[in-house]
């Protein structure tokens, strides 16, 4: 398996075939890229909605009206849709969540282990919050690594995906109840395969070359 081959053959898919879908075996695999996808202090301030069928699709569809409407077809017409939110605040219960979930999962060893690790969470949420106010910011920071997870493991399972902004955040947060959740939509991913009518396809890839882009020192 080569690693830089997936960089150069993954690409934004453009049309799906919608007659096309992703086993349920091979989406499970997706799921867990984004649930241990790495976040600063493992703060995991997220939360991914998944849509595998017709009636999710246009929900989530609904959110690309008017100026965003040429993204429509590549949320109906995909096999799944991801939608990632992000916690616009890192509350304490969130907080406590996190510690609990670390240490049934055996990460302390001993009780001044679970307290470096709380002591430490709580200085960089309370640094965003309280000093550089930011908060949301470096929450939805820790939300695009998932996104590059998602995007780089499709491709070394060989599907197409569509990473979408382009899409009015106030419906599609109604649209799930994100506010009352205390989350907000940042990105939509499109995945599947792509259609005979995707033009992307069939074009080269397109990058600065490395010396514009790598100093080595």
């Amino acid at each position: 398996m080569s690693l830089t081959r997936n960089v150069y053959t993954r690409y934004t898919t453009k049309a799906f075939d919608p007659a096309r879908r992703i086993p349920p075996e091979v989406f499970a695999e997706l799921e867990t890229l984004l649930r241990f996808a790495p976040s600063s202090v493992n703060s995991q301030p997220w939360h991914f909605f998944i849509a595998d069928d017709d009636a999710g699709k246009a929900r989530i569809a609904r959110a690309t009206p008017a100026a965003y409407a040429y993204n429509e077809g590549k949320i109906r017409n995909a096999s799944h849709v991801v939608v990632l939110a992000v916690r616009k605040d890192l509350d304490d219960a969130h907080l406590a969540a996190l510690l609990e979930q670390e240490d049934r999962d055996g990460r302390f060893p001993t009780r001044e282990a679970r307290a470096n690790q709380e002591k430490a969470r709580a200085f960089y949420v309370g640094l965003h919050r309280n000093e550089l106010k930011d908060v949301q910011t470096w929450a939805s920071k820790q939300v695009y690594l998932a996104l590059g997870a998602l995007l780089l493991g499709a491709a070394t399972l060989e599907l197409d995906a569509a990473p979408l902004e382009g899409f009015d955040t106030q419906i599609l947060d109604a649209e799930l109840g994100l506010a009352e959740r205390g989350l907000t939509s940042l990105v939509i991913v499109a995945l599947g395969y792509h259609s005979g009518d995707d033009f992307n396809a069939r074009l080269p890839k397109s990058r600065l070359p490395a010396e514009r882009v790598i100093t080595r020192l």
